[in-house]
Protein backbone atom coordinates (compact mmCIF):
# COMPACT_ATOMS: atom_id res chain seq x y z
CA UNK A 1 0.00 0.00 0.00
CA UNK A 2 3.26 2.48 0.80
CA UNK A 3 4.38 1.76 -2.75
CA UNK A 4 0.97 2.31 -4.40
CA UNK A 5 0.53 5.92 -2.29
CA UNK A 6 3.83 7.06 -3.37
CA UNK A 7 3.08 6.41 -7.12
CA UNK A 8 0.25 8.48 -6.55
CA UNK A 9 1.70 10.88 -4.84
CA UNK A 10 4.43 11.88 -7.24
CA UNK A 11 2.03 11.58 -9.97
CA UNK A 12 0.32 14.47 -8.39
CA UNK A 13 3.35 15.84 -8.00
CA UNK A 14 4.46 15.97 -11.46
CA UNK A 15 1.22 17.21 -12.48
CA UNK A 16 0.79 19.82 -10.55
CA UNK A 17 4.96 21.16 -11.87
CA UNK A 18 3.31 20.71 -15.28
CA UNK A 19 0.61 22.65 -15.22
CA UNK A 20 1.62 25.34 -13.05
CA UNK A 21 4.67 25.72 -15.64
CA UNK A 22 1.87 25.57 -18.43
CA UNK A 23 0.08 28.42 -16.77
CA UNK A 24 3.15 30.79 -16.52
CA UNK A 25 4.24 30.32 -20.28
CA UNK A 26 0.21 30.66 -21.10
CA UNK A 27 0.33 34.37 -19.00
CA UNK A 28 3.21 35.30 -21.65
CA UNK A 29 0.81 34.81 -24.27
CA UNK A 30 -1.51 37.57 -23.07
CA UNK A 31 0.07 40.61 -24.81
CA UNK A 32 -0.63 42.54 -21.43
CA UNK A 33 1.48 45.53 -19.87
CA UNK A 34 1.33 44.74 -16.24
CA UNK A 35 3.37 48.05 -15.93
CA UNK A 36 1.53 50.20 -17.73
CA UNK A 37 -2.07 49.04 -15.94
CA UNK A 38 -0.20 50.07 -12.85
CA UNK A 39 1.23 53.36 -13.02
CA UNK A 40 -1.72 54.36 -15.03
CA UNK A 41 -1.99 55.32 -18.95
CA UNK A 42 -0.89 58.90 -18.62
CA UNK A 43 2.65 57.69 -16.85
CA UNK A 44 5.95 58.69 -18.41
CA UNK A 45 8.04 55.48 -20.29
CA UNK A 46 10.70 56.34 -17.17
CA UNK A 47 7.65 55.50 -14.84
CA UNK A 48 6.59 52.54 -16.38
CA UNK A 49 10.39 50.61 -17.17
CA UNK A 50 10.80 51.91 -13.02
CA UNK A 51 7.79 49.31 -12.30
CA UNK A 52 8.70 46.96 -14.48
CA UNK A 53 12.14 47.09 -12.76
CA UNK A 54 10.74 46.73 -9.62
CA UNK A 55 8.42 43.99 -10.41
CA UNK A 56 11.21 42.31 -12.40
CA UNK A 57 9.55 42.23 -15.80
CA UNK A 58 12.63 43.46 -17.58
CA UNK A 59 14.56 39.98 -16.57
CA UNK A 60 14.97 37.38 -19.31
CA UNK A 61 11.60 35.17 -18.99
CA UNK A 62 13.44 31.91 -18.23
CA UNK A 63 14.93 34.45 -14.94
CA UNK A 64 11.08 34.69 -14.44
CA UNK A 65 9.90 31.31 -14.53
CA UNK A 66 12.91 29.89 -12.46
CA UNK A 67 12.70 32.71 -9.43
CA UNK A 68 9.18 31.66 -9.50
CA UNK A 69 9.65 28.00 -9.16
CA UNK A 70 12.09 28.37 -6.71
CA UNK A 71 9.61 30.84 -4.46
CA UNK A 72 6.62 27.98 -5.13
CA UNK A 73 9.38 25.17 -3.50
CA UNK A 74 9.66 27.68 -0.79
CA UNK A 75 5.84 27.95 -0.37
CA UNK A 76 6.43 31.60 -1.35
CA UNK A 77 3.60 32.38 -4.22
CA UNK A 78 4.85 36.09 -4.56
CA UNK A 79 2.73 39.34 -3.99
CA UNK A 80 0.47 40.85 -5.79
CA UNK A 81 1.44 43.58 -8.02
CA UNK A 82 -1.28 45.72 -7.77
CA UNK A 83 -2.52 45.45 -4.01
CA UNK A 84 1.34 44.76 -2.86
CA UNK A 85 -0.64 41.68 -0.02
CA UNK A 86 0.98 38.03 -0.53
CA UNK A 87 -0.91 35.94 -2.89
CA UNK A 88 -0.80 33.42 0.11
CA UNK A 89 -3.22 35.83 2.76
CA UNK A 90 -5.37 36.46 -0.45
CA UNK A 91 -5.70 33.04 -0.64
CA UNK A 92 -6.38 32.71 2.77
CA UNK A 93 -9.30 35.01 2.78
CA UNK A 94 -10.91 33.80 -0.43
CA UNK A 95 -10.17 29.84 -0.05
CA UNK A 96 -11.82 28.73 2.91
CA UNK A 97 -14.86 30.11 1.18
CA UNK A 98 -14.96 28.09 -2.17
CA UNK A 99 -13.84 24.92 -0.13
CA UNK A 100 -16.95 25.59 2.40
CA UNK A 101 -19.78 25.41 -0.73
CA UNK A 102 -17.70 23.01 -2.93
CA UNK A 103 -16.99 20.38 0.51
CA UNK A 104 -20.11 20.42 1.28
CA UNK A 105 -21.46 20.28 -2.13
CA UNK A 106 -19.68 17.33 -2.80
CA UNK A 107 -20.81 15.54 0.56
CA UNK A 108 -24.30 16.41 -0.05
CA UNK A 109 -24.43 14.57 -3.38
CA UNK A 110 -22.36 11.47 -2.47
CA UNK A 111 -25.00 10.93 0.19
CA UNK A 112 -28.16 11.64 -1.60
CA UNK A 113 -26.33 9.58 -4.94
CA UNK A 114 -25.90 6.90 -2.72
CA UNK A 115 -29.44 6.74 -1.50
CA UNK A 116 -31.54 7.53 -4.95
CA UNK A 117 -28.84 5.39 -6.80
CA UNK A 118 -29.30 2.25 -4.58
CA UNK A 119 -33.21 2.63 -3.97
CA UNK A 120 -33.46 3.29 -7.65
CA UNK A 121 -31.33 0.20 -8.46
CA UNK A 122 -33.54 -2.12 -5.65
CA UNK A 123 -37.11 -0.56 -5.77
CA UNK A 124 -36.86 -0.19 -9.63
CA UNK A 125 -40.39 0.83 -11.14
CA UNK A 126 -41.78 4.72 -10.76
CA UNK A 127 -38.01 5.24 -8.29
CA UNK A 128 -36.28 4.24 -11.10
CA UNK A 129 -38.10 6.10 -13.88
CA UNK A 130 -38.12 9.40 -11.82
CA UNK A 131 -34.33 9.21 -11.62
CA UNK A 132 -34.06 8.98 -14.77
CA UNK A 133 -36.02 12.06 -15.31
CA UNK A 134 -34.63 13.78 -12.46
CA UNK A 135 -30.78 13.24 -13.98
CA UNK A 136 -31.77 14.60 -17.34
CA UNK A 137 -33.07 17.90 -15.63
CA UNK A 138 -30.36 17.96 -13.51
CA UNK A 139 -27.47 17.30 -16.25
CA UNK A 140 -29.84 20.24 -18.81
CA UNK A 141 -29.76 23.30 -16.16
CA UNK A 142 -26.99 24.95 -15.25
CA UNK A 143 -25.95 25.81 -11.79
CA UNK A 144 -26.14 29.39 -11.86
CA UNK A 145 -29.99 29.25 -12.72
CA UNK A 146 -30.45 26.68 -9.80
CA UNK A 147 -28.84 29.11 -7.83
CA UNK A 148 -31.01 32.25 -9.07
CA UNK A 149 -34.01 30.08 -8.18
CA UNK A 150 -32.60 29.37 -4.72
CA UNK A 151 -31.61 32.65 -3.82
CA UNK A 152 -35.15 34.72 -5.43
CA UNK A 153 -37.37 31.78 -3.68
CA UNK A 154 -35.55 30.26 -0.50
CA UNK A 155 -33.74 33.41 0.36
CA UNK A 156 -35.83 36.65 -0.68
CA UNK A 157 -39.23 35.71 -0.94
CA UNK A 158 -39.53 33.16 1.88
CA UNK A 159 -36.63 34.32 3.92
CA UNK A 160 -35.40 31.17 4.89
CA UNK A 161 -31.82 31.43 4.23
CA UNK A 162 -29.63 34.21 3.54
CA UNK A 163 -29.39 35.27 0.06
CA UNK A 164 -25.76 37.03 0.11
CA UNK A 165 -22.79 36.69 2.60
CA UNK A 166 -20.48 34.32 4.24
CA UNK A 167 -20.25 33.84 7.94
CA UNK A 168 -16.91 32.07 8.80
CA UNK A 169 -17.04 28.65 10.76
CA UNK A 170 -14.58 29.93 13.72
CA UNK A 171 -16.81 32.93 14.05
CA UNK A 172 -20.15 31.36 13.93
CA UNK A 173 -21.01 27.59 13.02
CA UNK A 174 -24.50 28.18 12.99
CA UNK A 175 -24.30 31.23 10.49
CA UNK A 176 -21.73 29.56 8.25
CA UNK A 177 -24.03 27.07 7.52
CA UNK A 178 -26.95 29.29 6.72
CA UNK A 179 -24.52 31.41 4.61
CA UNK A 180 -23.39 28.10 2.65
CA UNK A 181 -26.70 25.88 2.37
CA UNK A 182 -27.66 27.14 -1.00
CA UNK A 183 -24.51 27.41 -2.91
CA UNK A 184 -23.80 24.41 -1.83
CA UNK A 185 -27.46 22.92 -3.11
CA UNK A 186 -26.59 24.67 -6.37
CA UNK A 187 -23.47 23.28 -6.69
CA UNK A 188 -24.91 19.68 -5.90
CA UNK A 189 -27.91 19.58 -8.39
CA UNK A 190 -25.63 18.17 -11.30
CA UNK A 191 -23.49 16.14 -9.21
CA UNK A 192 -26.26 14.40 -7.67
CA UNK A 193 -27.62 13.51 -10.88
CA UNK A 194 -24.52 12.11 -12.77
CA UNK A 195 -23.17 10.10 -9.68
CA UNK A 196 -27.11 9.17 -8.68
CA UNK A 197 -27.03 7.03 -12.38
CA UNK A 198 -23.60 5.59 -12.13
CA UNK A 199 -24.35 4.47 -8.65
CA UNK A 200 -27.92 2.90 -9.85
CA UNK A 201 -25.73 1.21 -13.16
CA UNK A 202 -23.26 -0.19 -10.71
CA UNK A 203 -25.80 -1.66 -8.22
CA UNK A 204 -27.62 -3.07 -11.46
CA UNK A 205 -24.67 -5.00 -12.05
CA UNK A 206 -23.40 -5.96 -8.68
CA UNK A 207 -26.98 -7.33 -8.08
CA UNK A 208 -26.70 -9.93 -11.19
CA UNK A 209 -23.48 -11.11 -9.71
CA UNK A 210 -23.48 -14.81 -8.96
CA UNK A 211 -22.30 -14.28 -5.67
CA UNK A 212 -24.92 -11.75 -4.93
CA UNK A 213 -27.08 -14.78 -5.51
CA UNK A 214 -25.21 -17.36 -3.20
CA UNK A 215 -25.19 -14.78 -0.34
CA UNK A 216 -28.92 -14.39 -0.48
CA UNK A 217 -29.37 -18.36 -0.51
CA UNK A 218 -27.48 -18.44 2.55
CA UNK A 219 -29.73 -16.31 4.00
CA UNK A 220 -28.26 -13.15 4.53
CA UNK A 221 -31.05 -9.95 5.47
CA UNK A 222 -31.03 -7.72 1.99
CA UNK A 223 -29.55 -4.94 3.92
CA UNK A 224 -26.35 -6.82 4.30
CA UNK A 225 -26.41 -7.88 1.15
CA UNK A 226 -26.44 -4.35 0.21
CA UNK A 227 -24.63 -2.58 2.18
CA UNK A 228 -21.94 -4.55 3.37
CA UNK A 229 -21.46 -6.80 0.12
CA UNK A 230 -22.52 -5.28 -3.23
CA UNK A 231 -22.50 -1.22 -2.20
CA UNK A 232 -18.92 -1.94 -1.35
CA UNK A 233 -18.29 -3.49 -5.01
CA UNK A 234 -20.12 -1.26 -6.53
CA UNK A 235 -18.43 1.77 -5.53
CA UNK A 236 -15.45 2.46 -7.22
CA UNK A 237 -17.29 3.84 -10.74
CA UNK A 238 -18.62 6.14 -8.21
CA UNK A 239 -15.69 7.35 -6.40
CA UNK A 240 -14.46 8.18 -10.16
CA UNK A 241 -17.59 10.17 -10.92
CA UNK A 242 -17.05 12.17 -7.75
CA UNK A 243 -13.22 13.01 -7.79
CA UNK A 244 -14.34 14.17 -11.57
CA UNK A 245 -17.65 16.21 -10.13
CA UNK A 246 -15.31 17.78 -7.77
CA UNK A 247 -13.29 19.62 -10.60
CA UNK A 248 -16.73 20.17 -12.10
CA UNK A 249 -17.90 21.85 -8.69
CA UNK A 250 -15.14 24.18 -8.57
CA UNK A 251 -15.67 25.58 -11.90
CA UNK A 252 -19.40 25.88 -10.98
CA UNK A 253 -18.34 27.61 -7.69
CA UNK A 254 -16.84 30.78 -9.90
CA UNK A 255 -20.53 31.76 -11.28
CA UNK A 256 -22.34 30.53 -7.71
CA UNK A 257 -20.00 32.58 -6.00
CA UNK A 258 -21.12 35.98 -8.21
CA UNK A 259 -24.88 34.49 -7.67
CA UNK A 260 -24.75 34.87 -3.49
CA UNK A 261 -22.12 37.46 -3.13
CA UNK A 262 -19.25 35.50 -1.67
CA UNK A 263 -15.93 36.62 -2.17
CA UNK A 264 -14.21 32.91 -3.18
CA UNK A 265 -11.48 31.90 -5.40
CA UNK A 266 -13.92 31.87 -8.11
CA UNK A 267 -13.99 36.01 -7.77
CA UNK A 268 -10.91 36.43 -6.79
CA UNK A 269 -9.61 34.57 -10.46
CA UNK A 270 -11.76 36.51 -12.41
CA UNK A 271 -10.64 39.94 -11.08
CA UNK A 272 -7.47 39.18 -10.92
CA UNK A 273 -7.46 37.66 -14.52
CA UNK A 274 -8.87 40.82 -15.43
CA UNK A 275 -6.47 43.01 -13.94
CA UNK A 276 -3.54 40.81 -15.56
CA UNK A 277 -2.17 40.06 -12.36
CA UNK A 278 0.29 37.65 -13.14
CA UNK A 279 1.37 36.09 -9.27
CA UNK A 280 -2.12 35.96 -7.94
CA UNK A 281 -3.45 34.00 -10.88
CA UNK A 282 -0.80 31.88 -11.02
CA UNK A 283 -1.08 30.97 -7.26
CA UNK A 284 -5.14 30.87 -7.35
CA UNK A 285 -3.81 28.36 -10.31
CA UNK A 286 -1.24 26.37 -8.19
CA UNK A 287 -3.45 26.01 -5.38
CA UNK A 288 -6.27 24.46 -6.91
CA UNK A 289 -4.45 21.80 -9.15
CA UNK A 290 -2.78 21.03 -5.91
CA UNK A 291 -6.74 20.64 -4.25
CA UNK A 292 -7.27 18.35 -6.70
CA UNK A 293 -4.58 16.16 -7.19
CA UNK A 294 -5.25 15.60 -3.38
CA UNK A 295 -8.35 14.65 -3.84
CA UNK A 296 -7.55 12.62 -7.12
CA UNK A 297 -5.21 10.71 -4.73
CA UNK A 298 -7.85 10.24 -1.82
CA UNK A 299 -9.82 8.79 -4.39
CA UNK A 300 -7.29 6.07 -5.35
CA UNK A 301 -6.84 5.31 -1.79
CA UNK A 302 -10.37 4.54 -2.13
CA UNK A 303 -9.98 2.52 -4.83
CA UNK A 304 -6.97 0.75 -3.70
CA UNK A 305 -8.62 -0.19 -0.07
CA UNK A 306 -11.91 -1.37 -1.59
CA UNK A 307 -10.07 -3.42 -4.69
CA UNK A 308 -6.84 -4.55 -3.68
CA UNK A 309 -6.17 -5.65 -7.60
CA UNK A 310 -6.10 -1.70 -8.02
CA UNK A 311 -2.69 -1.46 -5.86
CA UNK A 312 -0.30 -3.37 -8.40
Amino acid sequence: MLGFLTRRVLSAVVLVFVIASVTFGLLQLTGGNPARSIVGQNATAQQEAQKAAELGLDRPLLTQYLDWVAGLLRGDLGTSWFTGQPVSATLADALPVTMSIVLAGLLLSAVVSVLLGVAAAVRGGWLDRVLQVVSVLGFAVPSFLVALVLALFVAVRWGLLPATGYTSLTEDPAGWLRTITLPALALAVGAIAATAQQVRGSMLDVLRRDYVRTLRARGLADRSILFRHALRNAAPPALTVLSLQFIGLIGGAVVVEKVFGLSGIGTAALSTAAQGDQPVVLGIVVVTVVLIAAVNVLMDLAHGWLNPKVRV
